[in-house]
């Protein structure tokens, strides 16, 4: 029959274990005080398992800024900064391939009309196009996954841009939480510079340009390099 195809068994099996998951992580009370403060709190509840538990979340909770502050609180600054990439690639991981199993009309339910046309850009510069979205946050980092998972995009390629173009901003969020006790500090001082600086970049960006003419000229830029490295 159509309904037990392996196609529909694998989604099936991956929407119930990304429930249970879900539904585990609100039984142990992992919403019920979703500040940086309460965050930190609940992932030292779990002692030696509290990384785990950290990286997990970022599979379940969309506010990765939130967490990753918390984690720099809770982990400090460099093994913080190790267990958000960790996570964050998780949960990007887990986006692109709920795209890749459910389709474009179940994907655009779930973003809630947020989807954008970015299939075409990410089929013909896809590394580099996800790397700067990644880098600088234009549109939110689900939705670049699951548009990505709508593409032909090598996965090992979608994994290495979103891995270090989220670098920057990890190393960021989570300084500011490690530092979070000490705000005259040096390093928490260049960390809030850097972030209103990204902040900023990101809305001149919004203001100047759509998405699509961002794309273009990301694209066109490429094929000039190519090019000139041709010669």
């Amino acid at each position: 029959m159509k309904w037990l195809s392996k196609k529909n068994m694998i989604t099936t099996a991956f929407i119930l274990i990304l429930g249970t998951v879900f539904y585990f992580s609100k039984l142990s009370g992992m919403f019920d005080n979703p500040t940086t403060e309460g965050l930190k709190e609940y992932i030292a509840s779990f002692g030696v398992f509290g990384p785990v538990v950290y990286m997990t979340m970022f599979s379940v909770i969309p506010a990765g800024s939130v967490i990753a502050f918390a984690g720099g609180m809770a982990f400090g600054m460099y093994l913080g900064t190790l267990y958000t990439i960790i996570g964050a690639v998780i949960g990007a991981t887990v986006a692109f391939y709920i795209s890749k199993l459910l389709g474009r009309g179940m994907v655009e339910k779930i973003v809630k009309g947020k989807m954008l046309k970015i299939e075409d850009g990410i089929e013909k510069g896809g590394f580099l196009l996800i790397f700067i979205l990644r880098l600088i946050p234009i549109i939110p980092f689900n939705v670049i996954s699951y548009g990505a998972g709508l593409t032909r995009i090598k996965f090992i390629d979608y994994m290495l841009a979103t891995m270090f173009g989220i670098i920057p901003g990890v190393l960021v969020f989570t300084n500011l939480g490690d530092k979070a006790l000490d705000i005259s500090s040096p390093d928490f001082l260049w960390a809030v510079g850097i972030l209103s600086l990204m902040v900023i970049v990101s809305i001149v960006l919004k203001r100047r340009f759509t998405f699509e003419e961002l794309q273009s000229r990301v694209l066109q830029k490429r094929d000039e390099a190519d090019r000139i490295n041709q010669y």
